[in-house]
């Protein structure tokens, strides 16, 4: 498999070589890089756990503009590429306009609805797990006052912050939760160190429990955290790891198992809408040997309370995404 990209002047051109087998899956990573420890990160390792599994290959890209988005999709599709995956939000548009055109191949896309016969859309109940470490950091927290640092400002990003503060608030409704967001755009999912600013600003404020939803932003978070000797709170994959000791668990969501099932099912791949959350495996928080001397018997206890209390519907959780307000604040 070869993927190359040329510059010609300050354009940027994808070029995909036409060496890959026919029907190999292919994925496109969001900007941020596949091995931005957490979304992209959590696609990357659902495809190569296929691959490893298998004994496939997959083709893959990293873009480096959103110009890129379309072009490395109709690349992938004329290749006979099948099925596509894209990991992302920002992919919709362009796949409304691509998948028309290649009616035989099947794409998904994570992270937003596109209505059209040949695409998987894959959306997760982040509003679940971010309820339940929520949860644990009001356990955790000594001062009553935790954080919350999303990257880039849109609905789905709020839908994080919500449930957050409705499980902080189920602990401690006295509790203050500070939130802010890293940008109104894509860069707002790659700049650690505004993360790390954000971050010295809370606890300046008081907050000893630091949640991030902001894609590489959250290692600024992360990182100044542990630093300051506070507890943070990761995303999507277990990044307990960056900072054992000091990360007190990951809100699990998992990019990884939608890729490794939509590569599983190949072109055979059935299209249509798709929810992961706590009762299916798609949404889960991370206990290992980098966080167990800090998540607590009586934190977990009182985490997994509550997730039996939103499997069998005695603790609902409201979703942002589905009414734009959020219940507490």
């Amino acid at each position: 498999m070869t993927l190359m990209q040329k510059f010609l002047g300050a354009t940027a051109t994808l070029a995909i070589s036409a060496t890959a087998a026919i029907a190999d899956p292919a994925i496109i990573f969001d900007l941020g890089g596949k091995f931005d420890k957490s979304f992209n990160e959590a696609a990357f390792n659902g495809a190569t756990k296929w691959a490893e599994e298998t004994g496939g290959s997959f083709r893959e890209i990293e873009l480096t503009s959103e110009a890129q988005r379309e072009q490395a999709m109709r690349r992938f599709a004329e290749a006979g590429n099948n099925p596509i995956v894209m990991t992302g939000f920002s992919f919709a548009t362009s796949l409304e306009t691509v998948a028309p055109d290649f009616p035989d191949t099947k794409f998904a896309i994570i992270d937003m609805v596109v209505d059209q016969p040949n695409v998987r859309s894959v959306v997760y109940n982040e509003h679940e797990g971010s309820f339940l470490v929520g949860v644990a950091a009001a356990k955790a927290s000594k001062s009553g006052v935790v954080g919350f640092i999303g990257g880039m400002d849109i609905p789905l990003i709020r839908k994080f912050a919500c449930g957050y503060v409705q499980g902080v608030k189920s602990v401690n409704p006295g509790a203050t939760v500070i939130q802010n967001m890293t940008g109104t755009d894509y860069h707002a999912w790659n700049d650690p160190v505004k993360g790390g600013e954000l971050t010295k600003a809370q606890i300046s404020q008081g907050a000893d429990v630091v949640y991030a939803a902001a894609g590489s932003t959250g290692l600024g978070v992360l990182q100044t955290a542990a630093d300051e000797g506070i507890l943070s709170i990761g995303v999507d994959s277990n990044q307990n790891y960056l900072h054992p000791g000091s990360v007190l668990t990951s809100m699990m969501k998992r990019v990884d198992v939608a890729v490794y099932e939509a590569f599983s099912e190949g072109a055979d791949l059935t299209t249509g809408f798709n929810v992961l959350g706590i009762a299916n495996g798609g949404i889960s928080y991370a206990l290992d040997e980098h966080n167990a001397g800090i998540f607590t018997d009586d934190i977990k206890a009182a985490v997994d309370t509550a997730q039996t209390g939103i499997l069998d519907g005695s603790i609902p959780v409201h979703d942002y995404m589905s009414d734009d307000s959020c219940p507490v604040s």
